[in-house]
């Protein structure tokens, strides 16, 4: 057998002087020769993967690439797939081809070919490739569908109706119901989603799946099992589960792969019965850097400007779902030192973030917006984050903060920045308050990015680029933009994961003359756009020509 050394000079992936210098820094670690030469950037993981694969005279496969035959996959059970981390991939001279990161693995092989009752011919794939394509097509769909049968039966022998409401409330955690509502959540988390909703319909269950800002159906469900999956999630969330007349709120938290996550739940009476939305709160999106929002050069510069100041107002603008509560935590990380007192205020509390003091809302207790941060003032906050902005009592307390000596950071519905300004002094705030207070306005929106592995490059038509109102005057080269082409690791979407478009408005003394004056949105945005402000859709179109996302969604999002 061949050393890996020999293999990686014959294949040109090493030079003889980094391989000599591979195997004395292989002696300082202690560690395979491979291994160093990956964590000393000499190599990827793909290669030498591969080349360990030509050792044993095994084949390499690059699972993002190969087309997996899904009746393969179906030939073994996702359970034995996930403990051995194998995947069936295909067929091949009547036997059955196993991608697997652990070729040495005699026991997982013989796993497999006991189940299956075919002989195994394994193929090596890397860990990390592995693991995504267990995720994309060893789902839970149809054991979901397995589940829905088994839980009809079990209903079919409840005749009360007051029985099949309260189904899934004293349940055992091996009852079709509870396995039913647990691979429901489970499978959102894997897909990425960030909201499921179950929908009662007058004659079935569906539920859906929002991913990337897009509600996908995922299910549908015989109306027999809503009561259960309804009650079984209420009770999971401490809910009521004898109001069904009104809407509430809960929460609940799951370990998924060894990672707590916790889910917003909430409950509309719909006539067709209760719709539930459960919003997944990853925590790792709290603990983002803001060099990671996809911020431009000049934006994060005014923005950096703005936060780093002791005292002064700045809002977040834009839609529910806009990415608003990430800029503003990600802000807090950024502001937050353990020499600064920070509070902050929300309904709900989404995140729990270490070091700093949150309170949660709640009205029946007399504990609004205005009342909490009326108490905050008076614990010594140097820095306090505002949930939202609702009304003229809360605005009033909020501005009088920024002026006193605290940075306040918070949130505002409108379209856009220069808006944010109009607004507050449609709340019946005093408009020079506006202005001295207020130091900066961010609106953003979340558009879906491309999929790095299969976006193309192409050049459009000077028609397309005119209807679309893109920055491009004729006669000049038309640009080379991306869009979107679909492949397995995005599941033929084009797009995998979300960028912001922002629109900084510093809050000039030009702008403050115009709040005093009462200046319309459109006069103000004039102004800031003289003095560089980027807009929304100007945002876009950078992000469009640097290759992160295409013109249609900056259209879709942007009006």
């Amino acid at each position: 057998m061949k050393q890996l050394g020999e293999i990686l000079l014959d294949e040109g992936l090493v030079t003889e002087s980094q391989l000599m210098a591979a195997m004395d820094e292989q002696l300082t670690r202690g560690q395979s020769l491979g291994r160093t030469l990956v964590e000393i950037g000499i190599l990827s993981e793909g290669q030498l993967v591969a080349a360990l694969a030509r050792q044993v005279g095994m084949d390499f496969i690059d699972l993002d690439e190969y087309p997996v035959d899904r009746s393969a996959v179906s030939v073994v059970p996702a359970a034995l797939c996930r403990r051995y981390t194998v995947l069936p991939v295909g067929f091949a001279n009547g036997s059955l081809v196993l991608a697997t990161a652990d070729p040495g693995n005699v026991v997982a092989v013989d796993d497999v070919r006991t189940m299956s009752g075919l002989q195994v011919t394994p193929v090596v794939a890397t860990y990390d490739n592995l693991t995504r394509a267990i995720d994309r097509f060893c789902r839970a769909d149809g054991e979901m569908d397995d589940l829905t049968s088994a839980f009809e039966e079990e209903q079919q022998a409840a005749t009360a109706e007051a029985d099949l409401a309260r189904v899934g409330e004293f349940v055992d955690d091996d009852a079709p119901i509870v396995r039913y509502v647990n691979l429901l959540v489970s499978q959102a988390i894997t897909d990425r989603a960030s909201d499921i909703h179950i929908e009662p319909s007058e004659h079935d269950l569906r539920v859906r799946y929002r991913i990337d800002g897009v509600l996908h159906e995922m299910q549908r469900s015989p109306k027999q099992i809503t009561g259960g999956v309804i009650s079984r999630v209420k009770i999971l969330s401490d809910i009521d589960i004898a109001e069904r007349r009104k809407p509430q709120d809960g929460r609940m938290s799951i370990n998924h792969n060894g990672r707590k996550i916790d889910l917003r739940v909430a409950t509309l009476p719909t006539v067709w019965g209760e719709k539930i939305v459960m919003r997944i709160l990853d925590n790792s999106t709290a603990s983002l850097d803001l060099r990671d929002l996809s911020f431009l050069d000049q934006n994060y510069d005014v923005y950096r400007e703005a936060y780093t100041k002791p005292y002064g107002m700045i809002l977040v603008t834009g839609p529910t779902g806009s990415g608003k509560s990430t800029t503003l935590y990600a802000t807090l990380n950024a502001v937050s030192r353990p020499e600064i007192n920070v509070i902050t205020v929300e309904d709900p509390v989404e995140y729990r973030l270490a070091g700093i003091n949150q309170v949660q809302v709640n009205p029946k207790a007399g504990l609004t917006f205005a009342g909490a941060l009326r108490s905050i003032l008076r614990s010594d906050p140097d820095v306090v984050l505002l949930g939202e902005i609702r009304d003229h009592e809360t605005a009033q307390i909020a501005i009088e903060a920024a002026l006193t000596g605290h940075l306040v950071l918070s949130t505002l519905h409108t379209n856009d920045a220069p808006s944010a300004i109009t607004r507050l002094v449609e709340m019946g705030i005093e408009p020079f308050l506006v202005g001295s207070a207020l130091d900066a306005v961010v609106a953003q929106r979340l558009a879906r990015k491309l999929c790095d592995k299969c976006k193309e490059p192409y050049r459009p038509t000077p028609t397309e680029l005119v209807a679309a109102r893109f920055p491009w005057v004729e006669g000049e080269e038309i640009p080379v933009l991306n869009r979107p082409a679909g492949c397995v690791s995005c599941s033929k979407t084009g797009y995998r994961g979300r960028i912001a478009l922002h629109e900084v408005m510093r809050v000039t003394e030009e702008i403050e003359r115009h709040a005093v004056s009462h200046s319309s949105a459109a006069d103000i945005a004039a102004t800031a756009r003289k003095q560089g402000m980027i807009q929304l859709r100007d945002d876009g179109w950078h992000k469009v020509a640097l290759g992160m996302t295409s013109i249609e969604e900056i259209l879709r999002v942007v009006a």
